[in-house]
């Protein structure tokens, strides 16, 4: 049992790492035109509304009640979390202050949040066997990547190095293989609990995609390109959850 718990952190950790990943494209370019920028906002928007329904479709799988409560309690814990900065004028993270720290500070967390419920479903679904523990894995890493291109939407552009974007995208994900062990060995205990962390990461994804993401992209692109964006992200991500899935 120890060897297979291993196992798992070690295929829920490499998710994780998936998610600096998508700090790449800045590797390449420090910078690019804000018309640009605002279509990255735009798809990353779109990655994150899809793949948010997508947790509620997979939650209400479980139970639709704890999945609807769960993403209820996201909602309120988010917007909290957001005039709870707004307190603190003075914030930082590094050498990013004011307005552009809070945002980050929320980005980041509402990723790390939703990486404990991701965690917990890589941990149940190896207690269903190898085959579909890989599944899964591979799935979250893949999916994890256009999570990390988000974060470092936000951070990149307010100055932060690409190569640090990428370290804060996988300590967004850092919950994934410290949930999956206690998921797995506990799987019977942690199935209950999953679609109202499922849930909860969408409810919280929602409120972060509307409430920063589109309105920033719509600060440095026009409507229709930021729209098209939205809706082409949206779909692509769906194919994808449906050709995996199938």
């Amino acid at each position: 049992m120890e060897s297979q718990a291993f196992a798992v952190f070690n295929y829920a950790l490499i998710t994780a790492i998936a998610t600096g990943l998508g700090a790449l494209p800045f590797a390449f370019a420090r910078s690019f035109p804000r018309t640009w920028l605002g279509i990255g906002n735009a798809i990353a928007a779109g990655l994150m509304l899809a793949a948010s329904f997508g947790l509620i479709y997979e939650g209400v799988g479980y139970s639709l009640a704890r999945t609807l409560i769960g993403a209820l309690v996201g909602l309120v814990f988010i917007v909290w979390s957001h005039r709870f900065l707004e307190r603190y004028e003075d914030v930082g993270i590094g050498h990013l202050n004011g307005l552009d720290a809070r945002k980050a500070l929320l980005i980041v967390g509402v990723m790390t949040l939703h990486s404990f419920a991701e965690g917990v479903g890589v941990g149940v679904s190896f207690g269903g066997g190898l085959a579909f523990g890989l599944f899964v894995t591979i799935a979250i890493a893949v999916h994890n990547i256009p999570e990390g291109l988000a974060i470092s939407l936000v951070l990149v552009p307010r100055g932060v190095p690409w190569w640090k974007a990428a370290l804060w995208s996988v300590f967004s994900s850092l919950p994934q293989p410290l949930m999956a062990v206690p998921a797995f060995l506990f799987v019977e205990w942690f199935k209950p609990v999953l679609p109202a962390g499922l849930g909860f990461a969408a409810g919280a994804m929602i409120w972060m995609a509307f409430s920063e993401l589109i309105p920033d992209a719509l600060e440095d692109a026009d409507a229709g390109a930021v729209a098209s964006a939205i809706v082409l992200a949206s779909i692509a991500m769906v194919a994808f959850q449906v050709l995996l899935g199938g």
